[in-house]
């Protein structure tokens, strides 16, 4: 394990180099969230290879420099209320957690990390990975449907959607906060899709600005693509 963490803080500071990583507290984050802990038996191997890594039931877990775009794009602060949508294996979101609720932070200014995730089966991963590797206390994984958000817990500080939509759901856009940012990926379900990064203005219009193109798997629900 410990060639594998040395391996790791390889690729996190390539991409400090790149210039995909640039806040300190998203390169902590990373170094201190390796993929390696929350992927599948088969998939482990590759954890350090900066490229998306199946995690079953047709799903991927995202590509590590793919990660620290979105990462930074949320301008993450500790005590942000956050959205994802698409749990995967819960890696993402413990990087996140991480983020907004570091360990040393007071346990009233600690933020926490809401994920939902619509495939049942990588519910349950997900769910075993944050336990397992001490995230119970900041993410809180639900299984059900994303693309209609998790109104229970909202308005969010921000919200991050891991799968490329048809468009913005509308309801992601209501549970965002004033002053609130979303990055969504969205396009076709293979080709042509764009990372969007969504900010509420405190008179309630939205700012919209294009990241780049993307390639992520397609987002199902209410207000995802029919697969």
């Amino acid at each position: 394990m410990r060639r594998r963490t040395e391996t790791w803080d390889l690729l996190v500071d390539s991409l400090v180099n790149d210039g995909a990583l640039r806040t300190p507290n998203v390169v902590r984050a990373m170094k201190q969230v390796p993929r390696v802990l929350f992927l599948p038996e088969g998939a482990s191997d590759y954890a350090t290879v900066d490229a998306p890594l199946p995690i079953g039931k047709g799903q991927t877990v995202s590509a590590p420099h793919m990660v620290a775009i979105m990462n930074e794009a949320l301008e993450l602060r500790v005590g942000h209320h956050v959205l994802e949508v698409g749990a995967g294996c819960g890696w993402h979101a413990a990087a996140i957690a991480e983020i907004v609720a570091p360990k040393d932070a007071p346990r009233s200014e600690k933020g926490h990390v809401y994920t939902v995730e619509i495939v049942a089966e990588l519910a349950q991963l997900a769910r075993e990975n944050i336990m397992r590797h001490g995230f119970g206390d900041r993410v809180t994984v639900v299984h059900g449907d994303g693309s209609l958000g998790y109104s229970e817990q909202s308005p969010y500080d921000r919200i991050l959607v891991t799968a490329a939509a048809p468009e913005i759901p509308a309801p992601l856009l209501d549970q965002l906060k004033a002053g609130g940012v979303l990055v969504i990926p969205v396009g076709s379900v293979h080709l042509f899709q764009t990372l969007i990064r969504m900010r509420k203005n405190v008179d309630s219009g939205m700012t919209r600005e294009n990241l780049g193109g993307v390639a992520f798997v397609p987002l199902t629900g209410r207000y995802g693509h029919t697969v």
